[in-house]
């Protein structure tokens, strides 16, 4: 092998030993959960008593969406206009 190489391959160790590192700690916790269930009982967390359904409210989360396309459309369209537009 010429010096390039051995180069390369000592300039990447350390980054490969950390990602070594991290792997090994992901997977060491993924190993150590319990297949036991939590013993929470029915329903989702989030909702106080409801059982399981819709957390929040979606209704304004769709129009905060659709505002955040209109902005971006309007937006597009004001740059457009003031660059000139397309040029040929």
């Amino acid at each position: 092998m010429s010096a390039g190489v051995w180069i390369r391959i000592h300039r990447r160790l350390p980054m490969a030993l950390i990602a070594m590192g991290l792997f090994l700690t992901v997977v060491g916790s993924v190993a150590a959960a319990s297949p036991s269930p939590s013993g929470s009982i029915g329903g989702d967390p989030r909702s106080p008593g409801q059982g399981p359904g819709l957390v929040g409210d979606p209704g304004s989360a769709i129009l905060v969406v659709i505002a955040i396309g209109l902005v971006a459309v309007g937006l597009t369209l004001l740059w457009l206009k003031l660059t000139g537009g397309r040029r040929g």
